[in-house]
């Protein structure tokens, strides 16, 4: 017989284990109904448990959904409206009775739903800058324990190591990222580098202007060409579709230390110490 037969037994069943407090998918699993209509039947009027009611900041874009859909509009329409994805929407509204289809004009639906993507991913970008700004002013102003942190991580991350074909120990550090060059080059001065012991060199392609980027890199680390060494041209392979071209692409600053043998193995005692430390406090 087929298990869906006794439907009231199965509704008495499945009221029940709501009562107990479990979820739909707790209820769905016991009673073995993979049938999401039949399963919305049997739990009709029995509202969901407290515990399964996550804070959602998405509340509201949900309630309005589902008043969209009662209204007869599509997916696509109440994309528009909303700006949310199609995926949410389903979820959302996949209990409700679908809208009767009524004729639109080829393309209507297209357009709007560019132009709710649009709108969606303008809104995200707001959200994003919001959620950077208020992560960079949480940070507020570093001590020289926490730079001397971030600059032994940095370069950890990021630097030239010892291996066991080039044993001698010495300071270089390669990056594109100007805040991540001003990072370390604060450190450097924090552990007592002075600029006389600091020289740099522009790796960069061939098919870039070569000359801004040189003139970019000496602002950022605000000393003259003396510091610099010839700059080292990549060769262009027209077979590789590069992202890093533009007006913004100014190649990778390699910065290398002078005598800095006995720094590098400072920086490498301090890495382990981190380590080590991390480890005790892991076992607390």
């Amino acid at each position: 017989m087929n298990k869906y037969t006794d439907f009231e037994g199965l509704r008495e069943q499945a009221v029940a284990l709501r009562r107990e407090g479990l979820s739909r998918r707790q209820i769905r699993d016991r009673l073995q109904v993979f049938n999401g209509e039949i399963l919305n039947r049997l739990l009709q009027g029995e509202p969901a448990p407290e515990w399964t009611k996550r804070p959602n900041a998405k509340d509201d874009l949900r309630d309005r959904a589902r008043e969209l859909r009662l209204k007869g509009l599509t997916y696509d329409q109440i994309q528009v409206e909303l700006g949310c994805s199609k995926s949410s929407i389903s979820l959302w509204v996949r209990d409700l009775p679908k809208p009767e289809r009524s004729y639109r004009p080829p393309g209507t639906d297209m357009v709007r739903a560019q132009q709710g993507r649009k709108e969606a991913y303008e809104r995200r970008q707001i959200e994003y800058e919001a959620t950077r700004q208020a992560a960079r002013a949480e940070i507020g102003s570093l001590t020289a324990r926490e730079l001397f942190l971030v600059g032994v991580g940095l370069y950890w991350a990021e630097g030239g190591k010892t291996k066991p074909h080039k044993p001698h120990p010495q300071i270089s550090f390669v990056n594109s990222d100007a805040g991540m060059i001003r990072t370390f080059l604060a450190w450097l001065h924090l552990v007592g580098v002075t600029d006389d012991r600091l020289r740099f060199t522009l790796q960069i392609h061939e098919t870039a202007d070569t000359a801004q980027a040189e003139q970019y890199w000496r602002d950022v680390v605000g000393l003259d060409a003396s510091h610099f060494g010839k700059t080292t041209l990549k060769r262009h392979n027209p077979l590789t579709n590069r992202k890093n071209v533009g007006d913004t692409y100014r190649g990778c600053l390699a910065v290398r230390v002078l005598k800095g043998s006995d720094l590098y193995r400072r920086i490498e005692g301090a890495w382990c110490g981190i380590v080590g430390a991390v480890g005790s406090t892991a076992r607390e």
